[in-house]
């Protein structure tokens, strides 16, 4: 049967574009075979590199076979290091404190009445005796003026009772008046003394109420926000008192240590030995002040198992403040002439603590060591180190024993910290 003439070009057209996609992937398919074909005379993807000696210089990645993270100069990797020193030791314990004033104080009236006066600004410096506030004194003025004009009276009534004694007493030795007379009259007498005695207390008690109008500072130290303004009248019962007085220098800080440090902290202070009591900042690295141990607890708390202490610092800079928060380091013993080492050297594994060592042939060896006491930066090595030993203190991660390594310097911070 003969095609129709309509369908013949339409069937030549698709048999044109079977035969391009054919050829595109015969195409495709040698191009892959002669890429990977290993006689191939021209550069390959991946081939490695040879200079004039015929010698590899690059591996697969095309980079310098000597390169590595974490490696120096020539593949070794990089340590800084600290040295072992022999030198006294000081055992510190570390504990947190606050700052207390040694007496606080806030004034309050011993009278009622209206408060005229105040004479310190706030913030300000006081010493003990300096006045304070004044109390209207107008009041007790008055009841002083009365106590002393009924002494005046009772005065001038005991004077003439005296002067009639002495007649009284004239007479009946020549027997002019009767005995009986003379003894009521030496009575009289007597009962104007005491009424004079009891004036004299009224006298006293009415000085003493004015003297309370003005208000002295019964302690030297720094005055707080004044709590009470001139113009207010006030009560000797009033809770709320005019101002507070903080004594500054010097000033305490209480803090607690485990009860375990009890018997070497007693030991020391029965041999008359003053304990050193360091205060630091938040930080704990800013040390604010240096001073001793004053007292402690006479029991020990039974929900920590910690005693209180007390600590006593001269404050003449005002560093210390009531109510501060500081660290507290408590200097409990002193271990003379032994091995110390950066604490950043020690390392831990299932042998046991160890550090590596580093010969002058920048040789490493792996050293099993003992510990002692140690502190925030240093710890005392009891057996493995000698003095003047060098220890990695920064790379050991990369390291094991018996390689070679080179020698890093550390940055200034780390270096001041090491040499600490």
């Amino acid at each position: 049967m003969t095609p129709s003439p309509s369908s013949h070009p339409m069937h030549t057209e698709k048999s044109s574009k079977r035969i391009v996609i054919v050829a595109l992937i015969l195409l495709l398919i040698m191009g892959g075979l002669w890429i990977w074909n290993p006689f191939s005379g021209k550069s390959q993807l991946g081939s490695d590199k040879n200079d004039a000696s015929g010698q590899i210089k690059s591996g697969p990645s095309g980079k310098d076979a000597s390169a590595g993270a974490g490696k120096g100069r020539g593949g070794l990797p990089s340590v800084a290091l600290g040295s072992a020193k022999l030198k006294d030791f000081e055992v510190w314990v570390d504990s947190l404190g606050t700052i207390t004033p040694l007496a606080n104080v806030t004034l309050h009236t011993r009278v009622d009445g209206e408060l005229l006066k105040i004479y310190y600004r706030e913030g300000q410096m006081v010493k003990a005796g300096d006045l304070m506030a004044e109390i209207d004194p107008r009041a007790y003025q008055v009841q002083l003026d009365q106590a002393m004009a009924t002494m005046a009276r009772d005065q001038a009534l005991l004077d003439n009772a005296k002067t009639d004694f002495r007649r009284y007493e004239d007479l009946v030795q020549h027997d002019a008046a009767p005995r009986q007379q003379l003894d009521t009259q030496v009575s009289l007498v007597h009962q104007y003394e005491a009424t004079l005695k009891t004036d004299q207390s009224a006298i006293d008690n009415a000085r003493l109420q004015l003297s309370y109008c003005h208000i002295q500072a019964p302690i030297s130290g720094q005055v707080g926000l004044r709590l009470v303004d001139p113009g207010n009248m006030i009560h000797a019962a009033d809770a709320t008192g005019l101002v507070t007085i903080a004594q500054m220098d010097p000033i305490s800080v209480l803090f607690s240590i485990p009860q375990d440090f009890l018997p070497a902290l007693n030991h020391k202070r029965t041999g008359g030995k003053a304990i050193t009591v360091e205060a630091f900042d938040r930080s704990g690295m800013v040390s604010l002040q240096k001073g001793t141990l004053a007292s402690l607890d006479n029991q020990i708390d039974t929900s920590t198992g910690s005693v209180k202490l007390r600590g006593s610092f001269n404050n003449r800079e005002m560093k210390l403040y009531p109510n501060q928060f500081v660290n507290i380091r408590v200097l409990m013993d002193v271990k003379p002439k032994v091995i110390v080492i950066p604490s950043a050297a020690l390392q831990r594994g299932a042998q046991g603590t160890f550090v590596y060592v580093v010969n002058e042939d920048r040789k490493v060896a792996l050293r099993l060591i003992d510990v002692g006491p140690s502190d925030r930066n240093e710890v005392v090595v009891e057996k493995g180190v000698s003095d003047g030993e060098k220890v990695v203190i920064d790379g050991a991660d990369k390291l094991k024993d018996g390689v070679v390594v080179n020698i890093a310097d550390l940055p200034q911070s780390g270096r001041k910290k090491a040499e600490h």
